[in-house]
């Protein structure tokens, strides 16, 4: 893929895999500031920021006049679209200050894309291999900075973790006070501590999944027709009224029957997050350090006392138990006068073609 920017200023023609770099941004939106990392690309073709972004930082947005749709390069309109609102605010890379213009999108790997747009305003030098820019343009040296006009990029996969971080630990809801202690119940920030280094941060596949997937910190065995607890590496701290569901994979289930036990984590739960992985199948699972296990999903619930009473109001099900719906489904029919269902248990061909 031809890096478009490149062509534009006349230099050498780059591969896909170098045509995009990531810098520390700082937006300042109407209800606080965020700190996060934003994809220079010289292969968009608009400057992108995700919807999520803007509700949770309080960037306001306003109404486009012409909402359109977001096509891929094979022409199929993408999930990003369409985009029905942009918006300007205030950005900080390094000593530069701009109002920056966005068009709002459900971007699904990325909070923040600086396209062609930026690029052509600002007119950066960037040093892909040293990932290095700097300002130097007219516009920037004159009337934009306050000190020096390099930003240096940030490591990608850095850069992915510390935004799923800050997408993972912000909930949009009411911040509470704190106490010496720490956050108090009514504190609705999501936190996640890593135990170890090498401990990956839950994250999400897309945009709009229910879970986070949740990762091994080490190789582990499952035999066969039996489980294994397996380490995360991290630590989390939910919500008051909320709870963690660990919840098995689709693809471990199907293809390796693997689902989990002993789902529940608590909201004053504060050790790590194992995941009890158990085979239904023939056959052991080998799990590697890093491997996708499971998936992380917060519910609300309502936490109420259960008072004792000396009885219970009368229902039509009463005491009958397991099975009991259908059973009284049928008799309800029965007593309205319906004529009995007939069942069919076995019929052979030539008796069912005599109905024809």
């Amino acid at each position: 893929m031809e890096n478009y920017y490149a062509a534009l200023n006349y230099t050498d023609t780059l591969e896909k895999d170098n045509d995009n770099i990531m810098v520390k941004i700082q937006l300042h939106g109407e209800r606080e500031s965020v700190t996060i990392n934003a994809m220079i690309d010289s292969g968009a073709t608009e400057d992108f920021i995700d919807r999520e972004v803007c509700d949770k930082h309080g960037i306001k947005m306003i109404k486009a006049k012409n909402p359109r749709d977001i096509y891929l390069a094979d022409g199929k309109p993408s999930a990003m679209g369409p985009v029905t609102d942009i918006t300007k605010v205030p950005m900080d890379i390094s000593s530069h200050r701009e109002l920056a213009t966005f068009q709002v999108a459900n971007l699904q790997n990325h909070e923040v894309i600086l396209g062609m747009p930026w690029l052509r305003k600002h007119n950066p030098t960037i040093d892909w291999n040293d990932t290095r820019i700097t300002f130097n343009s007219e516009r920037c040296t004159t009337g934009v900075f306050k000190s020096s006009p390099v930003a240096y990029a940030v490591p990608a996969d850095k850069a992915l973790e510390e935004n799923l971080i800050t997408r993972f630990s912000k909930v949009q809801a009411k911040k509470g006070p704190t106490t010496k202690n720490g956050p108090t119940a009514n504190n609705q920030n999501v936190r996640v501590k890593k135990l170890s280094a090498e401990a990956r941060v839950p994250m999400k596949e897309t945009a709009r999944v229910a879970g986070h997937d949740l990762y091994a910190n080490e190789g582990s065995d499952v035999p066969a027709r039996g489980q294994a607890v397996v380490g995360t590496g991290i630590a989390i701290a939910l919500p008051h009224n909320t709870y963690g569901q660990i919840a098995p994979r689709s693809s471990l289930a199907i293809q390796h029957r693997l689902t989990t036990n002993a789902g529940v984590i608590d909201s004053d739960y504060r050790g790590e997050v194992n995941v009890v992985l158990a085979n239904l199948g023939d056959q052991p699972y080998q799990m590697e350090k890093g491997d996708r296990i499971a998936q992380l999903i917060i519910e609300q619930i309502e936490n109420r006392e259960l008072p004792e009473v000396t009885q219970l109001d009368d229902t039509e099900r009463g005491d009958q138990g397991f099975g009991s719906s259908n059973t009284t489904m049928d008799q309800r029919v029965k007593d309205q006068g319906a004529k009995p269902k007939i069942e069919i248990n076995e019929i052979s061909a030539t008796a069912f073609g005599q109905f024809y």
